[in-house]
């Protein structure tokens, strides 16, 4: 059984990861640290499990075999750090950190203690990205010029995501960093890493962090990736729009199950592509790479590019003008 300590409940989705913990066979938490004590202690209650108010002295368990970590990301580096030197395998929400420069230590250290990495990005996952994988590999599409995805809510306008998620301090972003991140994997996913990002974000509801995001992804050979996230849409779908020389995939308009095709290869009619099934989550194939000594490669590779795109992102937007991706530390 691996035994997990719980690094906060600071993010949303940190029950939805409690959740995967306690129903993997594999997995159980047996401790939690908050920076907050009173919900600390709270969640550790709730789980009867003990509450540590100091975070090394939880790390000095050597009962303690992993940890989850869904502290602000502005501490993610300070947590990440110590539990890699604690011997402690790492599961993590995304980003990584806000900079290339922090994930290249957090990398580092996690390397020299030969410990296991995953982070969530869920919807590399998705039967529905299989599918538009699978599309490209095909070719059906020709050669990439334009790859769109959008992801957007109405947590600010209906106010039900929790205050801290408008703290620039904490998340070193809005909209982007935050519910941006899913769209700019699969346009990373989709394209490749680009060579420069120019980013604008928008402030509908006057929050100290961005409400409305766009990305636009510049490639060298004239294809263009387009990242849309906000917290300011109460009916807009996620969706993926992909365009070629030889075709077009279109998926979540409205509906997400149903991604559709036209392509010169296949005819001139609109097709319905059968989505595929979902992939194990990224915390069950993290639980795999621990018990089977193997690495988490590809999902790390991507989370690393994931902050390189962010952090471009946000640069862009506060000096207003493309951002090469060579120009990171």
């Amino acid at each position: 059984m691996i035994r997990i300590g719980k690094i906060s409940y600071w993010h949303v989705h940190a029950e939805d990861y409690t959740r995967q913990a306690i129903a993997n066979p594999h997995t159980e938490i047996v401790a939690i640290w908050d920076e907050l004590s009173e919900r600390g202690t709270e969640k550790a209650a709730k789980y009867d499990v003990p509450y540590y108010a100091a975070l090394d002295e939880m790390l000095a368990r050597d009962d303690i075999d992993a940890v989850i970590v869904d502290a602000p990301t502005n501490i993610h580096h300070e947590v990440m750090m110590k539990a890699a030197r604690a011997g402690k395998h790492i599961f993590t929400e995304k980003v990584i950190a806000p900079t290339n420069r922090e994930v290249q230590e957090i990398l580092s250290a996690i390397q020299e203690a030969g410990v296991k990495f995953g982070v969530s990005l869920p919807r590399l996952y998705h039967g529905t990205t299989r599918v538009v994988e699978r599309v490209i590999k095909e070719g059906d599409l020709g050669k990439l010029t334009m790859a769109r995805v959008r992801l957007s809510h109405n947590g600010a306008v209906k106010d039900w995501l929790p205050s801290h998620f408008y703290s620039k301090e904490q998340c070193g972003g809005g909209a982007l960093i935050d519910l941006g991140c899913h769209p700019m994997y699969l346009v990373r996913l989709f394209l490749g890493m680009p060579e420069s990002v120019n980013a604008n974000f928008g402030y509908v509801t006057g929050k100290e962090v961005e409400d409305n995001a766009v990305a636009v992804l510049r490639y060298p050979e004239g294809a263009l990736g387009i990242v849309e996230a906000g917290f300011v849409n109460s009916h807009s779908p996620f969706s993926i729009e992909l365009h070629g020389t030889e075709g077009t995939l279109l998926c979540g308009f409205p509906d997400e199950k149903k991604p559709v095709i036209r392509s010169n290869s296949r005819g001139q009619e609109w097709e319905v592509l059968e989505v595929e099934e979902d992939l194990p989550s990224a915390f069950d194939q993290w639980v795999e790479h621990i018990i089977n000594g193997t690495e988490a490669a590809d999902n790390v590779a991507m989370a690393v590019d994931l902050t390189k795109l962010m952090e471009a992102s946000s640069l862009s937007a506060a000096e207003g003008r493309p951002v090469r991706i060579d120009e990171l530390a």
